[in-house]
């Protein structure tokens, strides 16, 4: 968190590209080490039957964080963008408190404790039946990862140029944008109670294949004919609802690995999904750049969107005994919720 608010406000002092650059691939390292301990640590303290809500409290956060941004944008609207940079410094108010009042879980170090000399590593989620599991979670993580921020980051610079908007002040489009995040964000927070709710009925893994082939019709809907700023504004809560979706990988994705790897685990396969994410928002940039006709850019919006968001669903996810289903088909095994897959490799299935 400190490494993130630090480079993020000396992401206001830089002059050129090469500097945001580096600010920015700084305070990135800093918002993937914060999620993956942060999830890991909820996932491990919260009961079993609260950690779909823990999962959409969580999300909703990150929500209420944009909306911030999104307000502040509005305000600074006349502005330079980078004094937005500066409002990123005040998470580091929150370092005080974590390091004073948030122990480590007792499960962690229970299985610390009963730990062998050498602590498992990176390389060991490549090793034996977690590599499967592994493997699963960078696929499903890169394909949606890429799918969203692919939209989070093109829609508003397609708003800012559809034919109606270009005539429009600097002002005027920054107002524009900061209102249609605000319609993403806010119906992605009822999303996110919405796929906690659903995911205590069916399941972690339905609720997620479910909301990301709703995903699919919503950005079908919007994008496959060309529209004005107006219509796209109405289509946009659809599709902010269904990201709600990506609340459950807070609770999803670290039970899926062993105790000690879980922050590990769940760390390097979501933020290799947000690399995957970070090229395929380029590699959109170019596919757009070939299409010069509002016709042509919706269409490959419908392509390159929609397409790669109902990927997931498709996509193999962990099988159930290796996955959250850990929790119904599992065994507790020393503070760990041991997959079956495992327990056949130890000959210890019960």
């Amino acid at each position: 968190m400190l490494t993130y608010a630090v480079f993020t406000g000396l992401s206001f002092f830089a002059h050129s590209w090469w500097h945001l650059l580096i600010f920015r691939f700084l305070a990135a390292l800093g918002v993937g080490g914060e999620w993956a301990v942060g999830a890991s640590l909820l996932s491990e303290t919260w009961p079993r039957h609260w950690r779909p809500w823990i999962a959409a409290v969580l999300q909703t956060g990150v929500n209420v964080g944009i909306l911030i941004a999104g307000l502040a944008n509005y305000l600074l609207a006349a502005r330079p963008p980078r004094y937005l940079f500066l409002i990123g410094v005040l998470p580091a108010l929150l370092v005080f408190y974590i390091r004073r009042a948030v122990p480590e879980t007792e499960e962690w170090r229970a299985a610390r404790d009963r730990a062998p000399t050498r602590e498992p590593g990176l390389a060991d989620l490549f090793r034996g039946p977690i590599r499967r599991t592994t493997i699963l979670v960078i696929i499903a993580c890169g394909l949606s990862l890429t799918a969203h921020w692919g939209f989070m980051f093109w829609h508003l610079q397609q708003l800012r140029n559809l034919p109606e908007v270009l005539t429009w002040t600097a002002e005027q489009k920054n107002k524009l944008a900061s209102t249609a995040l605000y319609l993403v964000i806010v119906s992605s927070v009822l999303g996110n109670f919405f796929a906690g709710a659903l995911a205590r009925k069916i399941g972690y893994r339905a609720t997620i294949a479910g909301m990301f082939g709703a995903y699919f019709v919503a950005m079908f809907g919007a994008y496959w004919i060309p529209r004005d700023h107006q219509s796209l504004l109405c289509w946009l809560p659809a599709i902010g609802f269904c990201q709600g979706a990506f609340a459950l990988f807070t609770m999803y994705l670290p039970p899926l690995f062993p105790t000690l790897l879980r922050t590990t685990g769940a760390g390097f396969c979501y933020n290799i999904g947000r690399i995957t994410a970070a090229f395929g928002t380029v590699f959109f940039w170019f596919v757009l750049q070939s299409r010069r006709s509002p016709v042509g850019f919706d269409l490959c919006e419908l392509v390159v969107r929609a397409r790669h968001a109902g990927f997931p669903v498709f996509c193999p996810a962990p099988a159930t005994e290796e996955g959250a289903g850990c929790y119904k088909r599992g065994v507790l095994e020393g503070g760990n919720y041991c997959p079956v897959s495992i327990q056949k490799a130890r000959g210890t299935t019960r």
